[in-house]
């Protein structure tokens, strides 16, 4: 204990009391401890329509603990699930109140005192995903960050994780494919869609593509054709009893994916060809999969389904950081790309509103921090 003076501002006198003296080990804590900046934030306190329960908010300094990393985002994307998970409908989702948004890119801006590997100035991405990346600041574990090469376009650093790495599993996982092999798929103008024809050609596999029947659908087939698609039908050309007639010089496929379920599912099972086998990944018409009892007897063709989140475990880390690297030295070299519109962090509500499709079909939305 010591005697203290304390000068008072509101006169001269001057009083004595007893100060309070630490210990030196938390004196040492006290002054070493490294802080976050101020962050702004996209939050809601509990789940429902997006537009109605997100709010951007000033967030306060975080400390930065020795195994943590303090990282600046740099981008995120809006993906179909951030919407599901603040709606509450979404299997996996964090508890309210929280920060949205779940992939993205961003820059070292600080490291605890026991990082390493891992230095300001880095770029890196949360691999496995963690939710909370619509902020300008996040400050987690250093086992959650991924250091990636800075030579990649932000917004396919920012949106790496979740369509793209979809579509190389998709392809990889379920049934073993060979250069002139063929493969169906509804939902093409979908960015996993549109992933899937490209690395399909990589591969040197054929792509069949089915779109909706809609305004913009005749130019929609000349981007996919531009992407490497071998065919593009709109469903209401597949309205005919044989549809394998259309094919030509292709094999029939051997694997099919839908994304909408309900007729474009059908007409993914009408392509296949004996033991063929279809991976339904989302479901966007919200209508169930109605299949044929001679498609199992006759054809003996396998249903499976696919959820990225079933990969993304701490475990499985390593294979993921592989494959997203793969993924990124193709978008690097212009060999893997899709449509995309950046909007300032400030324009969040109004990409939120594209992104919910009230201002009809817009691309994917990367919020730019």
């Amino acid at each position: 204990m010591a005697l203290v003076a304390f000068r008072f501002i509101n006169g001269p006198r001057l009083a004595l009391r007893r100060a309070y003296t630490p210990p030196k080990s938390i004196i040492i804590r006290a002054f070493s401890a490294i802080m976050s900046p101020p962050s702004r934030a996209v939050v809601y306190d509990r789940h429902g329509p997006p537009d109605s329960v997100t709010r951007v908010i000033n967030l306060p300094p975080v400390e930065v603990k020795a195994n943590d990393v303090c990282v600046k985002m740099l981008a995120a994307p809006i993906n179909p699930s951030d919407i599901n998970r603040i709606e509450g409908v979404y299997p996996v989702r964090p508890e309210v109140p929280a920060v949205g948004g779940y992939e993205g890119v961003g820059e070292v801006h600080s490291v605890g005192s026991a990082v390493q590997g891992l230095s300001p100035g880095d770029w890196v991405i949360p691999s496995p995903p963690s939710s909370g990346t619509w902020q300008t600041y996040v400050v987690k574990d250093q086992s959650i960050w991924h250091k990636i090469n800075m030579e990649v376009p932000m917004e396919y650093a920012a949106t790496v994780t979740v369509n793209p790495l979809t579509a190389l599993r998709m392809l990889e996982d379920f049934v073993s494919l060979k250069a002139g092999d063929s493969i169906v798929q509804n939902g093409a103008t979908s960015i996993v869609g549109q992933c899937i024809i490209q690395l399909a050609r990589i591969r040197g596999i054929h792509s069949i593509n089915i779109i909706r029947d809609r305004a913009g659908s005749d130019e929609s087939k000349e981007k996919l054709k531009r992407l490497g698609a071998d065919e593009v039908f709109s469903e209401s050309q597949l309205e005919i009893k044989n549809v394998k007639s259309l094919l030509e010089n292709l094999p029939e496929p051997a694997l099919g994916f839908n994304c909408v379920g309900g007729n474009a599912a059908t007409l993914i099972l009408k392509f296949l060809r004996q033991g063929g086998t279809m991976v339904t990944y989302g479901g966007m018409s919200k209508k169930p999969i109605t299949v044929s009892t001679s498609s199992f007897i006759f054809k003996d063709l396998s249903l499976r389904g696919f959820w990225l989140q079933k990969l993304m475990g701490t475990d499985k880390a390593k294979e993921s950081r592989r494959l997203i690297d793969y993924l990124l030295d193709l978008a690097r070299e212009g060999k893997l790309k899709y449509e995309m519109e950046v909007v300032p962090f400030d324009n969040f509500h109004i990409a939120l509103s594209k992104a919910l499709g009230m201002q009809g079909s817009q691309p994917k939305q990367v919020i730019k921090f």
